[in-house]
């Protein structure tokens, strides 16, 4: 099953967000024209953001629970696309996971986060038909 990405709504937010969220790229490149064209594109396609708390440095935060990506073991797969600092950042727990004591720890998927963080680059171009 290719990559899909299921959106998470404010009201789940805090049910699906997990302590391993971890940033993956800051993409500085992008001008602040294109990281407005992400944000209004996002607003279209899911309304609105998985968080409501908007400052200067933040203004939105969408998170999708992944399908179709294997994180094992952990038993699911989270990413966030949100702004940061005028930059675009996408984030994921990608590679991590909590242990007993809740805290965030490496799993052997980790070594690829590179290579997901390109797959998840190249998703969000085809479904948002925004070059990221």
């Amino acid at each position: 099953m290719p990559m899909q990405l299921q959106f998470v709504p404010v009201e789940d937010f805090y049910f699906a967000l997990t302590l391993a969220v971890r940033t993956l790229e800051d993409l500085a490149q992008p001008s602040l024209v294109e990281v407005e064209q992400v944000r209004s594109r996002l607003l279209v396609e899911y309304g609105q953001p998985s968080t409501v708390a908007p400052g200067k440095q933040n203004t939105f935060n969408y998170v999708f629970r992944v399908l179709g990506v294997d994180n094992s073991p952990a038993p699911g797969l989270v990413v966030s696309v949100s702004d940061w600092q005028d930059k675009l950042r996408l984030s994921s727990d990608y590679g991590w996971m909590l242990d007993s004591e809740r805290k965030p720890v490496r799993t052997i998927l980790f070594s690829q986060r590179s290579q997901f963080t390109q797959q998840l680059r190249s998703h969000l171009q085809q479904l948002l038909q925004i070059p990221i």
